[in-house]
């Protein structure tokens, strides 16, 4: 296998893999199930609660 072979397939088969990695990514963002859990991850830093659940 030549140089310009192997980089013709890693280009090739690099952007199929990370066209298959995203979509994968988005389906898991935007997945009904996962919503609570990204609402209480994106208030996470406003809460005023320590990491035992009790407020000082």
């Amino acid at each position: 296998m030549t140089y310009e072979q192997a980089s013709h397939f890693a280009q090739t088969w690099g952007l199929v893999l990370l066209a298959v990695v995203f979509g994968i990514s988005v389906i898991y963002a935007l997945w009904p199930g996962n919503r609570e859990k990204f609402n209480r991850a994106a208030h996470a830093p406003l809460n005023d609660e320590n990491d035992d659940g009790s407020q000082d």
